[in-house]
């Protein structure tokens, strides 16, 4: 076992209308729909994956889409934002692109010492875009994720000293306080946000419902359970979620974390050129398939 997390697996989250979801992930942030199956406790429910190309882990974003959710707030001890990472010299060409798409997004702002902007997708969630040397010239991989906390120290002590992060940069200022986190290479960071909320946190579309960091693999995974377990955290069992197997447990700050398999992979049922094409269903729910069709709304893909 390495004494450091990998970064993120992926991000989950939360949001209305399918379509709506589906028509911004592609053709606005051009990502790709890897993987289209159905929410395995809800299977009336999509589960929709985004990535890259060949769905590389630490690009993969996830949503469930409830059509009749109401919105949500993102507060402390939630996650609040996810960023994508773009070369620096295709990052005025991506704000001329959107900007003449009428898409509207704030900023640019600097961020240690990068450009960062915040795209809206349909459910108002923020979509963050930052600079980054080493990216490609495609918000394709994740640069990071944001944690708002209401004390930064729990969740910066778990991350540091059990996960293997360290600290990478610290800045403040108008009450906002941002602790960077950084673990191996060029893994996306994980930022500690601290500052006073004007609403009530609340879950609903439009916020973030689970951060996943990286296991090499099941020896790997059940090794990163027993030090959470010493840790003093509470952890599920491992839960089979088809294209990965998964842990999942509350981070001291309340974010809901999880810690998933690299393998087996989203070509486990459907070639690298067919990924997102066809409805995947789990075993469990393969005697159902009928009947969920009818009830799921009709998804289009642009090519």
């Amino acid at each position: 076992m390495e004494d450091r997390i990998k970064g993120l697996h992926h991000v989950t989250a939360i949001s209305g209308a399918p379509q709506e979801n589906v028509d911004f992930f592609t053709k606005v942030m051009d990502q790709r729909l890897v993987k289209k199956t159905v929410n395995f406790d809800a299977p009336d429910t999509y589960h929709l994956y985004y990535g890259t190309e060949t769905a590389d882990p630490g690009s993969i974003l996830t949503f469930f889409p409830f059509a009749d959710a109401g919105p949500g707030h993102a507060g402390p001890g939630m996650a609040s934002a996810y960023a994508y990472k773009l070369n620096p010299k295709a990052f005025d060409d991506w704000m001329v692109h959107w900007a003449e798409h009428a898409i509207d997004f704030d900023g640019p702002v600097e961020r240690f010492g990068s450009r960062v902007i915040t795209l809206r997708d349909p459910d108002g969630a923020p979509v963050e875009v930052a600079e980054d040397a080493a990216a490609p010239d495609h918000p394709g991989l994740f640069h990071g994720v944001t944690l708002w906390l209401d004390d930064i120290g729990p969740t910066r002590d778990l991350l540091v000293d059990v996960m293997g992060y360290g600290e990478a940069g610290h800045e403040s200022a108008d009450g906002t306080e941002r602790l960077r986190l950084a673990t191996e290479g060029d893994a996306p960071h994980v930022d500690l946000l601290r500052k006073t909320p004007d609403h009530i946190a609340r879950q609903g579309k439009g916020t973030i419902h689970h951060v996943a960091f990286r296991a090499h693999d099941d020896a790997d995974q059940l090794e990163w359970r027993d030090r959470l377990l010493a840790a003093g955290m509470q952890v599920t069992p491992v839960i089979d979620r088809q294209y990965f197997n998964a842990i999942y447990f509350r981070s001291p700050g309340g974010v809901l974390f999880e810690i998933a398999t690299d393998p087996p992979g989203f070509t486990r049922d459907e070639t690298l050129a067919d990924l997102g094409k066809g409805l995947k269903l789990p075993p469990q729910y393969e005697g159902r398939r009928a009947q969920i069709e009818r009830i799921l709304p009709e998804i289009r893909v642009g090519a």
